[in-house]
């Protein structure tokens, strides 16, 4: 699992802003800084990350997956639920990501029925989606309606840095913040909802595979969210299936399983 710096670089002036996509990405993918005795390129240019200077950095790191940003406005009258959805920007670096948030609405500063979506490029933060419709979510609800930006950051940044399963899972889609009159709710999105795996049509299940593994997989993955959430040892985190959300007419389906 990659991880993501969380002590972002100060934004540069928009003048000095640097274009990304002219930028290399750092021949071993990993953190290259002076820190690590590998501070030069090939030629003997020095290094610079986005951490070293946030204006004239060199080189920039790239990301396990592409992500894109999705936004929901607010809706204005009676408006359907694509008209709201806005597809914002895609990125596949560190520095593109930085360059992004520090340059967006904070979370604590969005009207209520706001959203923002963060999901792997190529999916839709929508129950339809070919990734989503056999998925689900694991989600946690905070009273107030001010988003805690730190909290909705981690979030985010377990998400890109490949923290929040195993490399051979492949379930996280995506991360949510939902904000609302006397709450914001945060949502991690999963590829399945824990379904046992069904033999080939025709076959007996095989005795040797553990069907209770889908479930204990999400779990895992549920209890590494709830620890970027910092929660107490009272709190819980709730998983729900899209299938019964959509069926509910409602996000906010019966738990199928806690942590």
């Amino acid at each position: 699992m990659a991880e993501v710096a969380s002590n972002g670089p100060t934004p540069a002036p928009q003048s000095e802003a640097v274009p990304l996509d002219s930028i290399p990405i750092s021949p071993n993918g990993a953190m290259t800084d002076v820190t690590n005795n590998s501070d030069k390129f090939d030629d003997g240019e020095k290094i610079v990350t986005v951490f070293d200077d946030p204006a004239n950095f060199n080189v920039k790191h790239q990301l396990q997956n592409s992500w894109t940003l999705w936004f929901t406005k607010p809706p204005s009258g009676k408006q359907d639920w694509n008209e709201l959805l806005k597809e914002v920007i895609s990125f596949n670096s560190v520095e593109e990501f930085w360059g992004i948030y520090n340059n967006i609405t904070p979370a604590s500063e969005l009207a209520q029925k706001s959203d923002y979506h963060l999901f792997k490029q190529g999916v839709r933060p929508e129950w339809e989606d070919p990734h989503n419709k056999h998925g689900g979510r694991w989600s946690y609800t905070f009273k107030g309606s001010k988003a805690n930006d730190e909290t909705w950051l981690n979030i985010m940044l377990a998400g890109i840095g490949e923290m929040l399963e195993d490399e051979q899972d492949d379930e996280v889609m995506g991360v949510v913040v939902n904000i609302r009159k006397a709450f914001w709710r945060v949502g991690l999105w999963t590829r399945s909802a824990g379904q046992p795996p069904r033999p080939p049509k025709g076959k007996e299940a095989d005795p040797n595979v553990d069907k209770d593994e889908p479930r204990k997989r999400l779990e895992r993955i549920g209890k590494r969210f709830k620890d970027v959430l910092a929660l107490g040892p009272g709190e819980q985190v709730e998983f729900s299936g899209h299938a019964d959300s959509a069926h509910s007419g409602s996000s906010r389906a019966k738990a199928k399983f806690t942590v």
